[in-house]
């Protein structure tokens, strides 16, 4: 996640044709990481937990106004977060929708929490959370809804409907 090989939105990093995962453990990160090489993804990159932090809390300190408008800067915080927990990512270029559900698929069978494919417009999950929680309302100043399986991103919580 660094600077040179990262895009960025609104000053805050926006992967755009990359599909982003997160793990709770480096082993499952790494395992999906050879997972993806194998069925034929080249550019397929680990980071480790404070690499992914130190990247969020950078771009929260310098995120634009405009980031705040859209999902961006809550994407990042709740990046922050499951970083904070020590959750590693891993990011593979998937630009097409079939590319993308493969990539889903693979890391999904190895524990991923949350998957997401980053387009230009929208940011799709892949993965679907384990809160069995429904899809609420968003806007900028409620937060993401809770993705992980603890519902512990920043500026959420449990939702009752």
């Amino acid at each position: 996640m660094n600077d040179s090989n990262s895009q960025t939105a609104y000053g805050v990093f926006k992967p755009v044709g990359h599909v982003l995962a997160s793990f709770p453990t480096e082993r499952d990160a790494r395992s999906a990481v050879e997972a993806l090489k194998q069925a034929g993804f080249p550019n397929v990159a680990f980071y480790p937990a404070e690499e992914v932090r130190e990247r969020a809390e950078r771009d929260i300190a310098n995120a634009g106004v405009l980031a705040s408008i859209g999902q961006e800067l809550n994407l990042v915080k709740q990046q922050r977060d499951l970083a904070e927990e020590g959750h590693p990512f891993v990011s593979v270029l998937a630009p097409e929708d079939e590319a993308a559900r493969r990539a889903a698929d693979i890391v999904a069978r190895y524990n991923a929490d949350r998957a997401q494919k980053f387009g230009r417009l929208i940011i799709e999950e892949l993965i679907e959370p384990g809160t069995g929680q429904r899809q609420a309302k968003e806007s900028p100043d409620t937060g993401l809804d809770p993705q992980t399986r603890s519902g512990n991103e920043s500026g959420t919580g449990p939702t009752t409907h």
